[in-house]
């Protein structure tokens, strides 16, 4: 059994032609085939032609949230109902090609329990595509695993992959991090990322913004790290600085005077106390979220799960 994910958060421009393309696709799979669609707390029609759908095709299950919890929460939720022995992950935009489904499938034939899709190439402004190469990029270099470039969401996972991720009690999720971080085999499909099929970008700067800090702050000590060379170098130079007026003043005479000098590297140092307090803050944060052990996220309803299901604690 197959089961495909899908979050959606006010979509519903998309979702009759999502629905038309998703059962195409299932029908030619050849084995049985759900649909999970997580609605992230929609404001508009989106639920409405969610229950529609459902009622024309049983194979569409639908988990509506009480509010919104996130893109990345709404994946993890759908991996949690999931009970296919293969899970397809997507964005419920379009600019992840259903057709494409059935290359994941055939790539997991070869024996791969991870296949995640490579953007070759986005159908986005340039600022954007700009700001996703230099993260990606920069993830790469900082993080402790390899987390492939260019990768997203958009995937497909085994069901002993989908077990170790739901036994991952985290609550800042970036998923394509600890998809990379559960091992096993894995391989990438390159494709072509489209624009979106309608309505606006639900992913603003703040959000991409923290999901980049997530991913960042999640599988990485540098931000720590460097805080400390950053203090330690600091303490270096003004040792050296130090060192060198004082020889100045006893062995030539030369008193130094400057007072804006002065106001500037106090300044400095108070940035770069601030700056490292902030990181440090960062991590403690994180560390709070985690103790305070909230579920991840809450259901206020399902349709075509028995009652109950699966919830993350």
């Amino acid at each position: 059994m197959y089961s495909i994910v899908i979050p959606i958060y006010n979509e519903e421009e998309t979702i009759p032609e999502l629905v038309r393309r998703l059962t195409a696709v299932m029908d030619t799979l050849g084995h049985p085939t759900e649909v999970i669609v997580i609605d992230d707390g929609s404001r508009d029609a989106t639920f409405r032609l969610l229950q529609e759908a459902h009622g024309r095709d049983p194979r569409l299950k639908v988990i509506r949230f009480s509010r919104n919890f996130g893109h990345q929460v709404a994946i993890s939720a759908g991996i949690d109902h999931a009970s296919g022995d293969a899970i397809m992950v997507m964005d419920g935009d379009l600019q992840d090609p259903p057709e494409l489904l059935p290359e994941f499938l055939r790539k997991r034939e070869e024996g791969y329990d991870v296949v995640y899709a490579v953007r070759r190439k986005r159908k986005e402004p340039l600022p954007k595509r700009l700001a996703y190469f230099t993260f990606y990029r920069l993830l790469q270099r900082v993080a402790a695993i390899d987390i492939p470039l260019d990768s997203g969401d958009f995937s497909l996972i085994d069901r002993r992959v989908a077990d170790a991720l739901r036994a991952m009690p985290e609550r800042h999720r970036f998923v394509r991090g600890i998809r990379s971080w559960t091992g096993f085999r894995q391989a990438g499909l390159e494709y072509e990322r489209d624009r979106r099929f309608g309505g606006e970008v639900k992913y603003t700067a703040a959000k991409l913004l923290k999901l980049a800090l997530d991913g960042v702050f999640s599988f990485s000590y540098v931000p720590l790290r460097l805080a400390s060379y950053v203090g330690l170098t600091i303490s270096l130079i003004s040792f050296a600085m130090a060192l060198f007026y004082f020889l100045q003043k006893l062995l030539v005479g030369i008193d130094t005077k400057g007072w804006a000098s002065t106001i500037i590297i106090v300044l400095f140092l108070g940035g770069v106390q601030l700056l490292t307090v902030g990181i440090i803050g960062e991590y403690i944060g994180r560390i709070y979220d985690e103790v305070k052990q909230r579920p991840l996220y809450v259901i206020s309803e399902r349709l075509g799960f028995e009652t109950g299901g699966p919830a993350r604690q």
